[in-house]
């Protein structure tokens, strides 16, 4: 019913910028909430920013001030924009979205991940 696509990964150098994107598609009457994860081999997956539909954001401590997530409503996407990024930002990035389909459940997705990689 819904599918999720990201783009934005890459390999990019310490201290530069990337910006990932999360583009729902399907039945969709409204996303309630927009979800970043990341995974680095051999972790498990933490939870890195939240922006709900309204614009609420919430970040984890480690990329406070560095990470921006915000939402587009009107093209169903969600953002994440990364600043001065370090070696330790290395990870697949996932975005997970709660969204409201047409019918009027709530639904909750996840995109295929993308590869962010900070090095020199």
């Amino acid at each position: 019913q819904v599918q999720l696509v990201e783009s934005g990964g890459g390999l990019v150098q310490p201290g530069g910028s990337l910006r990932l994107s999360c583009a729902a598609s399907g039945s969709i009457l409204s996303i309630y909430a927009v979800n970043w994860y990341r995974q680095a081999p051999g972790k498990q997956r933490d939870l890195v920013a939240t922006v709900t539909g309204d614009g609420k954001t919430n970040y984890a401590g480690s990329v406070k001030g560095r990470f921006t997530v915000s939402i587009d409503n009107a093209k169903n996407t969600g953002y994440l924009q990364m600043n001065s990024l370090k070696p330790e930002d290395t990870a697949v990035y996932y975005c997970n979205a709660d969204i409201i389909l047409l019918a009027g459940e709530l639904y909750d997705s996840w995109g295929q991940g993308t590869q962010v990689t900070v090095s020199s």
